[in-house]
């Protein structure tokens, strides 16, 4: 399987991903090329697990304009992935850069769902609970679309705290 995703910050979530036995490759897209450096000097606590993985390759680039353009392997334009995931802004509609805001809607999800294989799925982590207009435009861009709540106990508050993973798949060949 080919995946891709979004998002390296400290590399947790592109480990787990490489440790799934069926992930054959991984191009990890991050927009500030220091965090890229810091992956691949080993100033990170993994130190250079993930540069150092021949399955994984680290590039400098804008995810929002990967999506909406060309895609997301500079080597291979318009190559298609199993899945591709993205951990960038804090929620749909709280958002790090308001030039990402056209990629939440109906027709930036469209243009992302292009890179997809027939049945692949686009996987996005939130910081919010569930927001019911969102999923709406994920359902109105792929044919399936859900929502995973993630509720977890949060050491600092000593309260739940809970996240939302949406989920969307491409129409199956």
């Amino acid at each position: 399987m080919t995946w891709w995703w979004g998002g390296l910050g400290l590399g947790y979530t592109a480990e787990a991903v490489l440790a799934e036995g069926s992930v054959a490759d991984l191009i990890v897209v991050e927009y500030l090329a220091p965090v890229i450096e810091w992956h691949e000097t080993g100033i990170l606590p993994m130190g250079t697990r993930l540069p150092s993985d021949p399955r994984c390759r680290l590039v400098a680039g804008d995810f929002f304009a990967m999506a909406q353009g060309e895609g997301f392997d500079p080597e291979r334009p318009a190559r298609q992935f199993d899945a591709i995931l993205a951990d960038i802004d804090h929620a749909p509609d709280h958002l790090l850069d308001a030039r990402s805001d056209r990629f939440y809607q109906v027709e930036g999800l469209r243009s992302l769902k292009r890179h997809l294989k027939p049945g692949g799925i686009f996987g996005l982590w939130s910081n919010e609970v569930t927001d019911q207009r969102f999923l709406d435009r994920l359902g109105a861009a792929f044919p399936q679309a859900w929502a995973e709540p993630v509720t977890f106990d949060n050491p600092l508050t000593g309260r739940p705290f809970t996240q939302t993973v949406y989920l969307a798949r491409t129409e199956v060949a």
